[in-house]
């Protein structure tokens, strides 16, 4: 995994240019703006980056004015983990849960300085996971004791939350967000049995799980991955396997997503590792051959699809993890059918997504709104210009109806293609509603 440099501050020193002197000075100059005065100096900051030493309440406000971070993000994170320019995530370990949730949370640090984890990083984090057993949890021993009755009721308002149909939950966003808060909150500051904290840790791992979803949605990559990386925090200090795993295949998910396939198939070697439930394996599976797909690799699509297609045979008569109890034969059907789209073979790709996609049911709309711009897809490579604006439309429709601005990109990549063909039947509906969503 890549590591910081020494210390978090002193990476986030160097990242300005600036020498501990220079550093001293910034501290000495925010100080007298405040009218105060400093007695940092070049040693301080050297005991501080070398860990052995942290800085007092009033020294870190003074630091987060010479960044540039807001003083409520600095008492909401703690140090040092409010400083900026931090690109490697958190170690999986003992305790790490709260920071890594916190971080996600605040939404009061400038985010221009707090760019996305690397692919290097996340493929680094998911080593770590592979090769890491959870220890035994650690419970507070302070705060107000967490019984397993708020738990459950915690647990059901969670699972109506996650379950809403997408144009319902993307209006509820901000309740998931405090849902999450409430949760960090009584992990970090409760006292509560080993089995109430392990509770307390699956739900934090699944509601920020939903949440990540909602920020990839909206375009909002380092925020969603950030998300997953605190959900990943909980799920393995739960012990939950499965969870996990799904959460590194969000990851690797959008990887592929954003043009780094070899990464996503380097997460979810390490995933696959320790999948158990075989609809967890499955899904797994497909998403690795989704990223054979991008990358050329025939053959290994081939492997990855006919593993996932067993798995989810196994998989009959055996209650699914909720994460991935949606996975079914139909997406099978439609992700095989986008592989061999991006593979070449756009006739077979036809055939499998059209029938995927008459398999869906009704209630996963926004599945349905990206299942129909792969049929599009397919459509215009097998030189159907007017079904694929049709399909197209359905599509764009659909998806600015419910509310899913990630399924709208993806139409909104399909218009380039279809202005050559500007004369077809349906295609200039299709531009003007593309103009307007």
């Amino acid at each position: 995994m890549e590591k910081t440099i020494r210390h978090p501050l002193a990476y986030a020193r160097l990242q300005r240019g600036w020498s501990q002197n220079d550093l001293a000075q910034q501290v000495r100059t925010a100080a007298r703006r405040r009218g105060l005065r400093s007695g940092s100096i070049p040693q301080r900051i050297s005991k501080w980056e070398s860990g052995r030493v942290s800085p007092d309440e009033d020294s870190q406000l003074l630091l987060a004015d010479a960044f540039g971070i807001p003083h409520s993000a600095v008492l909401a994170l703690g140090w040092p983990y409010w400083l900026p320019g931090r690109e490697a995530p958190l170690p999986l370990g003992p305790d790490s849960t709260t920071h890594a949730l916190r971080e996600a949370l605040s939404s009061l640090i400038d985010r221009r300085t707090f760019v996305n984890y690397t692919p290097a990083a996340l493929a680094g984090l998911a080593f770590q996971w592979a090769d890491l057993d959870p220890v035994g949890l650690v419970t507070a021993l302070r705060g107000r004791h967490v019984d397993a009755e708020l738990v459950e009721g915690l647990e059901q308002h969670s699972t109506w939350l996650t379950s809403l149909a997408t144009e319902q939950r993307q209006r509820l966003g901000p309740l998931l967000v405090g849902h999450l808060e409430t949760v960090t909150e009584l992990i970090d500051e409760g006292r509560y049995t080993e089995g109430v904290g392990k509770r307390l840790r699956t739900l934090a791992a699944t509601v920020a799980q939903t949440i990540g979803w909602h920020r990839f949605d909206h375009g909002q990559h380092a925020s969603a991955t950030r998300f997953w990386h605190g959900a990943l925090h909980s799920a393995h200090e739960s012990g939950d396997r499965d969870l996990g795993a799904g959460i590194l295949s969000d990851i690797a998910y959008q990887q592929t997503w954003l043009n780094a396939p070899n990464t996503a198939v380097e997460i979810l070697d390490y995933a696959i590792r320790r999948a158990d439930h075989p609809t967890a394996r499955s899904l797994l599976q497909l998403r690795k051959a989704r990223a054979h797909a991008a990358l050329g690799e025939e053959l290994l699509c081939t492997r990855a699809l006919g593993a996932a297609e067993t798995a989810l045979n196994a998989a009959s008569g055996r209650t699914p993890p909720a994460w991935c109890s949606w996975h079914s034969a139909c997406d099978l059907a439609v992700d095989t059918g986008r592989c061999m789209l991006d593979l070449g073979h756009h006739r077979h790709a036809r055939q499998l997504i059209d029938e995927g996609t008459e398999l869906l049911p009704y209630a996963r709309l926004k599945t349905k709104a990206v299942f129909l711009t792969y049929e599009s897809r397919s459509c215009f490579a097998s030189g159907e210009v007017e079904q694929a604006a049709a399909v197209a439309r359905e599509a764009l429709s659909m998806a600015t109806r419910i509310g899913a601005p990630r399924c709208v990109a993806l139409v909104h990549e399909l218009i380039p293609s279809f202005i050559r063909h500007g004369s077809a039947q349906g295609v200039p509906e299709l531009l003007e509603l593309a103009r307007s969503s």
